[in-house]
């Protein structure tokens, strides 16, 4: 079992930054591949980055590369996700998941464990 909370999310102008963390318990972090993911209203919930066991791997969607960044710091039983230069289709409740195993997975049907989500909204 994997538990997972969120923090981090906010109101933010279009052009701002925003770092969500995500702190894990239960299972040892370094043996989970970790993913960012986002549901907006109306919308079905969106893959936005992964990173795999060590963080030397990381994937994104085309919409967000440049712009977000996933880390993790395993020392501390966290992954973060660092979004710059924000626009107004990025508001979103942001979820991060955990899956073990040591790559990363891209559809959140490979994650069994989910945090409770964090609000982020860019206005215009």
């Amino acid at each position: 079992q994997v538990q997972l909370v969120e923090s981090g999310g906010g109101l933010v102008q279009a052009g701002g930054s925003l770092r969500l963390s995500c702190a894990a318990s239960g299972r040892t972090f370094s043996s989970v591949a970790m993913g960012w993911f986002r549901q907006a209203p109306g919308k079905e919930r969106e893959f936005v980055a992964a990173i795999n066991w060590s963080g030397g791997s990381t994937y994104y969607r085309d919409s967000v590369k440049g712009r977000f960044t996933i880390s993790r710091d395993n020392a501390k039983n966290t992954v973060y996700l660092q979004m710059n230069s924000l626009k107004p289709e990025d508001t979103a409740v942001y979820y991060c998941a955990a899956a073990e195993g040591r790559f990363y997975y891209i559809s959140g049907y490979e994650y069994p464990y989910w945090g409770q989500g964090t609000q982020v909204t860019v206005s215009s």
